[in-house]
């Protein structure tokens, strides 16, 4: 267990930087120096996906020795997900998807939540709970820059961070459009330079992001 620090609202999360990683650690002894390498470039929300036996000992491994990283948990598909991203630390939590169910025991918890949405639907069922800054996933499959150009009209009090397909290569078209805070990608963190240990790589990867909104 780690010292629990003040919750953040969803939005604050978003607003940080253009783009929160969406990390996969496959040996908890990388976490901490992924962690700092991100921070030495800009990027303190980090969310670490439960998609790895290590992830939760990740979370608490950055929340307990890093503490200019804000350690949040990706990949939150239960009520018990939540609560087990709570105890090991985390500071916010992010969805693939939305039920009520996972909205109330991240209420409970005090845990900012970015909920994932792919329809219409999902997003009247999320901000009926009161969720209005949601994860547009999987956002390139599902329609990318011109589905939130369309959902921009009947939506415009929510606010988006599109994750799934963007990379470098198109993040500032999804930056640039006016529901977009941010975006969730992968590419900050490789998976080849994360086994080498090449952090130095990793902290370019992130100021070259942090640099994504201009001015």
């Amino acid at each position: 267990m780690v010292t629990r620090q003040p919750s953040l609202a969803a939005v604050d999360v978003m607003r940080d930087a253009p783009v929160i990683p969406v990390i996969v650690v496959d040996d908890a002894a990388q976490a901490v120096p992924l962690a700092r390498a991100l921070v030495a470039g800009g990027i303190r929300m980090l969310e670490v996906t439960l998609r790895t036996p290590v992830a939760l000992a990740a979370i608490e491994a950055i929340a307990r020795d890093v503490p200019e990283a804000v350690a949040g948990a990706g990949t939150i598909r239960s009520v018990a997900d939540a609560r087990a991203a709570v105890a090991a630390g985390a500071r916010f939590g992010v969805s693939p998807g939305y039920t009520s169910a996972i909205g109330r025991a991240c209420r409970d918890a005090g845990l900012p939540l970015l909920p994932g949405v792919a329809t219409g639907s999902e997003i009247l069922l999320a901000a009926e709970d009161g969720y209005t800054e949601l994860k547009f996933f999987p956002a390139v499959q599902a329609g990318g820059v011109a589905m939130l150009k369309a959902w921009h009209g009947p939506f415009h009090d929510v606010r988006f961070c599109p994750t799934g397909g963007v990379s470098a290569a198109n993040a500032r078209e999804f930056l640039a459009l006016p529901n977009v805070v941010c975006v969730g990608g992968s590419w900050l963190t490789p998976a080849d330079a994360v086994k080498a240990g090449d952090w130095d790589r990793i902290t370019r990867l992130a100021r070259e992001a942090v640099a994504l909104r201009g001015g």
